[in-house]
């Protein structure tokens, strides 16, 4: 039993190792690490369906001092939101 259970353990250590040395090389180190620490937490099915009216957020402009509102823009030029990075 003893044995089993040391082996269990083993087994579950290699399969964590696998999937950090998989995400590392996916993501890269700095990427998982803010995945695992800022993305998972807060990583639910939202309910918004098409058709369902903006829910308002504070966002950064692109000179990433000045901020805005998305209640402040809905109804008037489009409003294109690019959430990732290109680099």
């Amino acid at each position: 039993m003893r044995s089993a259970l040391r082996w269990t353990g083993i087994g579950l250590l290699a399969i964590l190792v696998i999937a950090l040395g998989a995400g590392c090389y996916f993501m890269g180190p700095r990427n998982l690490y803010g995945f695992l620490r800022y993305a998972l937490p807060q990583w639910h099915n939202g309910n918004l369906r098409v058709g369902d009216p903006t829910p308002d957020a504070t966002l950064y402009s692109l000179d990433g001092h000045s901020s805005f509102h998305i209640r402040d823009h809905i109804g008037q030029r489009p409003l294109v939101l690019i959430f990732g990075s290109y680099t």
